[in-house]
């Protein structure tokens, strides 16, 4: 494609060189760089891709984005590489991605899913939902790209930088997805890695207080700023007016076309007579002017919003009500309040939560509907932020009825020293516990001590299949691990039998 293509749409360029010029790809790594290729030098937080500069020339680059501000007498660049200095190059590689493969999100509809919880859930319950629609459906987040049932890639960011982005999504194309559902993080909308996409639906789940760092966001309010930029792109929205920030978005958007759900305030969607138990959730809600009756196999208060944000998108493509409850009620998330099936029917739920907050929430939330015992197997990683592990420790001891503290992704670190940490914090309250460091065996430990109104939270490895030891990741998924000590008990049981 000829670079002036690509450049459409970007304004406040300074170009010196050639614009006929032939791109053959677009790259913002210099390692990646082939020949004819249009280089992007991104200045990030930790390195600044203005320093590759050369190296991409030498790779082959026959174009080059630099940043406005950027010395370019300091960069050795030949005359025939065409110079193109843009205000922002982050918002330029988005631009020059979206041209460089046709505008791909044009070709199918694009729903877009933000808020500090549920992106994860809700995505997958829309994905479910509109594949029992006859859809073919791609989804992009935290855990994985997908389409439909088959796994694409495992991911290392909720949204990828745009130009991955942009290169999925024309993959999507290629196969013939017809609906993608994406989550949508504040830092991919401060960081303009969706810019070109063309939504049709955008939702806000929830509001709270994460994200504030040097590296993310100063402040709350710049918190929420980036996240509001998603109603800016598209005018069709669905928002949870239960929560206080959400509340507001109609009345800061009122050209838009907002609907919204919720249980406690008035709404368009509204969730009545709910029961939750250790295993489901189940609810009344008006679907195609029908009360209906709604169970899903994701339990907590949680669960009914993200079904109700689904349900939202559901109405809004025509959905049958059968197709959506019988959706809701399979629907499961890799890592995310995952139960996990067993012959013994025990809830055994495995959750990604490994921070103060999360662990709090997870914990807090099973509290309220467990007739029997919350028991929670938990550790923290090493190599990470070591001063939560005593918080996390006084957390599971103040909230869980017993706990089990072993170990996580120890990396670099010993074991044994960050449960020691973990414990400090466990001991500061009456909480009954023990130190099992062996992961494998503490999740055994809990299933022997558990019975069907109780409930095991396995919890900070959520959807990862991997335990990682001094740098080397060994195989440990923890529904392969549940399904095998459950087996081995029940063996166990038998001989006694005999």
């Amino acid at each position: 494609m000829e670079l002036k293509k690509i450049l459409v749409g970007m304004e406040g360029l300074k170009v010196r060189g050639d614009l006929d010029i032939e791109i053959s790809g677009i790259e913002n790594n210099s390692k990646n760089v082939k020949k004819g290729n249009l280089f992007v030098a991104i200045k990030g937080f930790s390195t600044d891709g203005h320093q590759y500069v050369e190296n991409a020339i030498e790779n082959g680059a026959n174009a080059i984005m630099i940043q406005e501000g950027c010395n370019i007498k300091d960069i050795n660049i030949p005359e025939n590489v065409t110079v193109v200095m843009a205000k922002d190059t982050r918002e330029g590689l988005a631009i020059a991605s979206d041209n460089f493969y046709e505008h791909p999100s044009r070709k199918f509809k694009l729903i877009g899913v933000t808020g500090t919880k549920g992106k994860t859930t809700t995505t997958f319950m829309i994905k479910e939902i509109l594949e029992k629609a006859g859809k073919k459906v791609g989804l992009i987040g935290t855990i994985a790209t997908y389409i439909n049932n088959r796994k694409i890639k495992d991911s290392d960011r909720t949204t990828p930088e745009s130009l991955e982005l942009q290169q999925i999504f024309s993959e999507m194309v290629k196969e013939g997805v017809e609906v993608v559902v994406m989550e949508v993080s504040s830092q991919s909308l401060k960081l303009n890695r969706v810019e070109g996409c063309e939504f049709d639906i955008v939702i806000f789940t929830n509001f709270s207080e994460d994200h504030i760092s040097p590296k993310e966001h100063p402040d709350m309010q710049d918190y929420f700023n980036s996240k509001l930029k998603l109603f800016k792109m598209c005018k069709t929205g669905i928002v949870n007016t239960d929560d206080l920030y959400g509340a507001k978005i109609p009345r800061m958007f009122p050209e838009n076309n907002i609907t919204t759900y919720g249980i406690d305030n008035h709404a368009n969607l509204l969730a009545k007579d709910i029961t939750i138990t250790n295993s489901y959730v189940d609810f009344k809600v008006k679907i195609k002017d029908r009360n209906e009756r709604v169970k899903t196999g994701i339990p907590g208060r949680f669960s009914v919003y993200n079904s109700l944000a689904a349900i939202c998108v559901a109405q809004k493509f025509g959905v049958e009500p059968e197709k959506v409850k019988e959706a809701l009620l399979e629907v499961r998330v890799p890592g995310r309040s995952e139960l996990v099936d067993n012959e013994k029917e025990i809830p055994i739920m495995i959750d990604y939560a490994h921070s103060p907050e999360s662990l709090e929430n997870i914990l807090q939330a099973t509290k309220s509907y467990t007739r029997g015992r919350v028991i929670s197997v938990f550790g923290c990683g090493g190599d990470r932020d070591a001063g939560k592990r005593p918080i996390m420790g006084e957390i599971s001891g103040r909230i869980a009825d017993f706990t089990i503290i072993t170990s996580d992704n120890p990396r670099t670190e010993n074991p044994e020293e960050i449960v020691k940490q973990i414990e400090e914090g466990m001991k500061k309250t009456k909480g009954k516990y023990k130190v099992i460091v062996d992961r494998k065996e503490a999740i055994k430990e809990a299933i022997k001590m558990a019975n069907k109104r109780d409930i095991v939270i396995l919890a900070g490895k959520g959807h990862e299949p991997y335990q990682e030891i001094n740098g080397e990741k060994h195989p440990f998924d923890e529904r392969i691990i549940v399904k095998d000590i459950i087996e081995e008990l029940k063996n166990s049981e038998n001989k006694k039998k005999k």
